[in-house]
């Protein structure tokens, strides 16, 4: 009833001030054409499922140091958050495998799936934009997008020629929260039919601050009440989170052929980073586990990473016939990273190396509009020593697509595709194949009014990844033994999702509601392992399966106001996202995010700009087993822009900002985090910095 209440109140407040009334010849916003969607290119609006584009300017007001940090403001979206080094987004309740997070429109061929402290080979610090399609997005990029599909787009290889001869675009800010650096470069030169471009990154955040102890208040009084007294007695870290640093590079460039009707690119890509682990601090010592002296020495585990990506794209228009275009992509990816218990201790090696290619070819036949396409993926995971919870495994799969769409004068549209998949996996465990099938049918009208509405069905499929299906060991990140099982059936979701939206020129509203039911759904739940809860002194999770269903809604509002209070251009915003995910035999689904709302005011005078932004999570108490509460919060960030472009330096964008994000000191934990009892985010943070536009 509570979230009821409050869903049903801020509609209200959304609804009103989305409806302000402002000059009809003002834009609230430019829409961007959504190019991850399969199909036709259509913009924001045009979609039935709620589809975000987040631009450059977007990015660096947002940016966090991971992918997940940078989007879970956005409706529908939070982060796995595992410290500075490593998230990925979580769409609505659904992470790891059923998230796609894509670089150009191919996977990230990382093994940042298979565990939540695997950094993902992606980041928005150097992107041009990033696209989140939230809700199942199987057609076109098979079973591990049943949940959405987030794509990182860093324009090296462009298919049209530049407006612009040479462009640069450089950023750089400063965090005490970390004693942090973060820089990142893009410059752009067109010489004739062809466009160089080159990018480049870099972090070095420390230790970063904490309001109190790393400890939670649950989890504090749950190991209070077990040991008694002598946990009283233990030193608890507090203040700073220790073990949190984070260092990333990364360099990539580009060169594209661009001619009238085709368009041919290759792309390199190198990114490092080197990351602690917090929360995840080993013991050790000699055989009576004693550094020596006596005393435990306890260690602090971190991570290297290398990527290595070449990209390959190209395409050609067609004038005539059904035929209109062809685009064709290939990725090969060489990845590797070290988990070292201590420096010059190296413990467990990940490799993985794949190739990804995908030919797509849009057509027209009358009203009729949609793509056919063909996806191939070929990767090897392996893993070596001690703490390798899992063993070498081949995947390949090969999946074919076809989406079509039909729009009337009259504004009605249909919409709908099928793919078939095959998916593949090898281990000496053993083989195992899967068919995978997925279609929808969906439906939409417009009115010239500003009204938009649609409905959506699908039926979805997923294979089980690596770990679910071959796990066997124990993941010191997680503090769980993992064990996976080769009889896991392939995962089938029936997904309803209802949309409607009104949009003016200066103000916009929206909802989404959707319905997921789970045949088969995978999950990591405590259980036995040859009759032991306990193995290696950690609990035992084995990847289960269950029927389970997911049911939420997303309401979001925007509203332009200009020359309104202290004669500001003023710019509302805000979102609201529930979900709830229950297993059908009881129970709820682990690390299920809470209701969350989030609303922003932006004033705007010209040569300087002010903003205040709000996060508020309610508690999560509806948890799984094994699973302790988490406690809700509320997120005060400001923000203030000098706008140097209008004093005649660089171009539009050229800005000199000063954020503080988490104003009052709050203590935050992400109720999807595995660390949400051991690593809370970080408090308050002063972050200054410059990003100039040549």
């Amino acid at each position: 009833m509570k979230q009821l209440l409050l869903l049903a109140a801020s509609s209200a407040v959304l609804a009103g001030f989305a409806h302000a009334d402002a000059p009809e010849d003002t834009d609230l916003r430019q829409q961007s054409v959504i190019v991850t969607a399969p199909g036709p290119d259509r913009l924001e609006g045009e979609l039935i499922g709620n589809a975000t584009s987040i631009g450059r300017e977007g990015i660096i007001e947002t940016l966090g140091p991971t992918l997940g940090d940078t989007l879970d403001r956005q409706p529908g979206v939070s982060t796995t958050f595992f410290g500075q080094g490593a998230s990925r987004p979580v769409l609505r309740g659904l992470g790891a495998e059923r998230v796609q997070v894509l670089t150009n429109g191919i996977g990230v061929i990382d093994v940042s799936a298979a565990s939540p402290d695997h950094q993902a080979a992606a980041d928005g610090i150097d992107a041009e934009k990033i696209e989140i399609l939230r809700g199942p997005a199987a057609l076109a990029y098979g079973g591990q997008a049943i949940g959405g599909v987030v794509n990182v787009i860093d324009g090296l290889l462009p298919d049209v020629l530049p407006e612009r001869k040479e462009s640069a675009d450089m950023f750089g800010a400063y965090n005490d929260v970390n004693e942090g650096t973060e820089v990142a470069g893009r410059g752009q030169m067109v010489q004739g039919p062809f466009v160089f471009t080159l990018t480049g990154s870099a972090r070095d955040f420390g230790n970063y601050d904490i309001p109190g102890m790393a400890e939670s208040a649950q989890l504090h009084a749950m190991e209070e009440a077990e040991e008694g007294p002598a946990h009283e007695e233990e030193e608890h870290a507090s203040g700073t989170m220790e073990n949190s640093f984070a260092q990333t590079t990364s360099l990539a460039g580009g060169v594209s052929w661009v001619g009238e009707k085709a368009f041919l690119g290759v792309a390199v890509r190198q990114q490092q980073a080197q990351y602690g682990l917090p929360g995840s601090a080993h013991e050790h010592g000699d055989e009576d586990g004693d550094a020596g002296d006596g005393v435990a020495a306890e260690e602090n585990p971190f991570i290297d990473m290398e990527q290595t990506r070449y990209d390959f794209r190209g395409g050609i228009k067609f004038d005539t016939g059904i035929l209109k275009e062809l685009t064709t992509t290939v990725s090969q990816a060489d990845y590797e990273h070290t988990e070292f218990e201590a420096p010059g201790e190296p413990g467990t090696i990940y490799e993985t190396d794949g190739t990804e290619a995908r030919v797509e070819a849009s057509h027209e036949i009358g009203l009729l509009k949609g793509a056919v396409g063909v996806q191939y993926t070929d990767k090897t995971l392996d893993a070596f020593g001690d703490e390798a919870f899992i063993t070498k495994t081949d995947s390949n799969s090969l999946g074919v697509f076809l989406y079509e769409t039909i729009d009337w004068e009259n504004g009605f549209g249909l919409e709908g595709g099928a793919r078939v998949e095959n998916a593949e996996r090898g281990n000496a465990a053993g083989d195992t194949d899967f068919d995978l099938f997925s279609a929808s049918i969906g439906a939409h009208q417009h009115w010239d009014n500003g009204w938009f509405v649609g409905l959506q069905v699908s039926h979805t499929e997923r294979a089980p990844n690596e770990s679910e299906l071959y796990a066997d060991g124990a993941h010191l990140a997680t503090a769980q033994y993992e064990v996976g099982s080769v009889n896991l059936d392939k995962e089938k979701g029936l997904n309803i999702e209802a949309t409607a939206r009104w949009e003016s020129a200066n103000a916009s509203f929206g909802v989404n509601l959707f319905r997921t039911s789970f045949d088969g759904f995978i999950y990591l739940a405590p259980g036995l392992y040859e009759g032991l809860e306990e193995v290696d002194g950690l609990p035992v999770y084995l990847f289960s399966q269950e029927d389970a269903t997911f049911t939420g809604a997303e309401i979001y509002g925007q509203a332009y106001i200009p020359q309104g209070l202290l004669k500001a251009d003023w710019t509302l915003d805000g979102g609201i996202d529930v979900v709830s995910g229950e297993l059908n035999k009881g129970g709820n689904v682990p690390l299920m995010p809470p209701l969350t709302i989030n609303t922003g005011a932006k004033a705007d005078w010209g040569l300087w700009s002010a903003g205040a932004h709000v996060t508020w999570a309610d508690d999560q108490t509806d948890v799984a087993t094994g699973e302790l509460p988490t406690d809700g919060y509320t997120q005060l960030d400001l923000r203030a822009d000098l706008n140097l472009a209008a004093l005649g330096f660089g171009h539009d964008g050229t800005t000199l900002f000063v954020d503080a994000r988490n104003v009052t000191d709050e203590e935050i934990r992400y109720a999807t985090s595995v660390l949400k009892d051991r690593v809370p985010a970080p408090g308050r943070n002063i972050r200054v910095g410059i990003r100039a536009a040549f």
